[in-house]
């Protein structure tokens, strides 16, 4: 059997994706196919080296070694192609705490922040909650995919106020990947414009169907000098909750900035395990991972044909990177309450609905197929079973 097929039973663990339905669905009679976490066992590797930090059995302060930068930086050049030096690495708690740590260090109250929807709920929520503003330049669907409006991502970074620009890359919930060509224009207007880029790249490793990452910062030193670039092994080996991120900031002027704002928030090192992890995810983790990505491959597969085929009015769109599919239900003719009331109550399904993630999320859903290929057939029965006449 195939280590992926497992049924691992997570209820009663504190899990926010099985344990807490109720609370954010006001049902707990659901399957729960929505929040971004796997349920995968982590590699075995990971589970061997935390497994001899626990039987130590003293956890004091802890620092995080060189030997986890290096796990870091040579990760990065095996899979991208992307070198930079050990120092311009920095650690955050997640990635979403970064990109609220890159608001409050590089821009000021009132001030604005481009973001492309539909996109990743929290990049709505850290920009409102430090006191910023939002512009957006809503992504273009066309024939299953989603395009830039470079036009009107030129006028929205034209406004002076906007100093940064939040990057999905690859996109969620969208599943695109942006490729050279895209970014480099991408790039160009920031420094036109004088915008600071940070690239939220923690979908990076999870790439399917033979298609390649960029990292925006690799592209260029101009590009590097004014970007944060913030990746995680959260979603790439399933360890969301150990709470480790890396920041990459290769101008020093930047990296002193943020590692100010780090210690204004009282943030100084990662908790022992999490870097423990991080480091065993990326020194050893490479083989588990591509299976995990043939596997999700085979997964997306399925999914897409069965709800192109069987469940009418619905469209998946095949996703260049994760394990996130991203559902086109306009064709139903319902509107997104009626939408998510099937779902939770006829399908007994729990996905993300797609208003959460802006405009241009209308009508959509995300339902996460990181899960074993039979609790994926369960879902896509249910799916079907919310839309059946």
């Amino acid at each position: 059997m195939n280590k992926f097929d497992e049924i691992v039973e997570r209820r009663q663990t504190n899990s926010v994706k099985w344990d807490l339905t109720n609370e954010i669905f006001g049902t707990s009679d659901v399957l729960p196919m929505w929040v971004a976490d796997m349920d995968f066992k982590a590699p075995a590797e990971v589970l061997e080296a935390l497994k001899k930090r626990i039987d130590h059995g003293i956890f004091g302060y802890s620092s995080i070694g060189e030997s986890t930068k290096t796990a870091i930086t040579e990760w990065a050049e095996k899979r991208n192609g992307w070198r930079f030096k050990k120092e311009a690495i920095l650690f955050s708690p997640g990635v979403v705490t970064a990109l609220s740590f890159a608001i409050q260090a590089y821009s000021e109250p009132g001030e604005k922040v481009l973001i492309q929807s539909p996109v990743y709920t929290p990049f709505f929520d850290m920009v409102k909650r430090n006191g910023r503003e939002i512009v957006n330049s809503q992504l273009i669907l066309e024939e299953g995919r989603y395009e830039i409006d470079f036009n009107d991502l030129a006028k929205k970074m034209d406004d002076p106020e906007v100093k940064m620009m939040l990057l999905c890359n690859p996109h969620n919930p969208g599943g695109r990947s942006w490729n050279v060509d895209e970014l480099k224009k991408i790039g160009e207007l920031c420094a036109e414009h004088d915008v600071l880029m940070v690239s939220d790249e923690i979908h990076s490793d999870l790439m399917l169907f033979g298609n390649k990452h960029v990292p925006f910062a690799s592209i260029s030193k101009e590009f590097s000098d004014r970007s944060i670039t913030c990746f995680a092994p959260s979603k790439t080996f399933n360890l969301a909750g150990l709470q480790a991120s890396v920041m990459v900031i290769e101008n020093d002027s930047l990296r002193r900035r943020m590692d100010e704002t780090l210690h204004r928030q009282g943030f100084f090192t990662l908790n022992a395990l999490g870097s423990l992890g991080m480091e065993a995810a990326y020194s050893h983790g490479a083989a588990w991972l591509g299976e995990l990505n043939a596997y999700i491959e085979r997964n997306m597969e399925y999914a897409i044909d069965f709800l192109n085929n069987q469940v009418p009015g619905v469209t998946a769109i095949k996703p260049d990177a994760s394990y996130l599919l991203w559902l086109d239900c306009r064709g139903l003719g319902l509107d997104d309450k009626e939408i998510k009331r099937r779902l939770l109550h006829k399908g007994k399904v729990a996905l993300e609905e797609g208003t959460k993630y802006g405009p241009g999320g209308e009508g959509f859903a995300r339902l996460n197929a990181g899960c074993s290929i039979e609790t994926l057939k369960d879902g896509l029965s249910r799916v079907k079973t919310a839309f059946s006449s």
